[in-house]
């Protein structure tokens, strides 16, 4: 889901991504554990969005690509500390 900035709360536990079309990305702190491993990629593409998300009256919606990390991506990844409810 996509929010207009500053329309949703962070939580302590949610991990800080990166950005994402120059907006902060987050994700919450168990479904990280389950994806840490994993490259996501985020797409927008023609379709019916979510009915709350900001890009649902566009006629657009989000995709996620993933792909598991190669073992020298998930060695790095595993070395980057995690931030957590960080508003950036």
């Amino acid at each position: 889901m996509c929010f207009p900035r500053g329309d949703f709360r962070i939580g302590s536990r949610d991990v800080y991504l990166g950005l994402v079309a120059s907006t902060p990305s987050y994700m919450s702190g168990p479904q990280f554990e389950y994806w840490r491993h994993t490259h996501l990629t985020v797409d927008v593409v023609p379709g019916r969005g979510s009915g709350f998300s900001v890009e649902a009256p566009e006629g657009v919606r989000f995709l996620i690509r993933s792909r598991l990390f190669a073992e020298d991506e998930d060695e790095a990844a595993r070395s980057e500390p995690v931030l957590l409810g960080v508003q950036h």
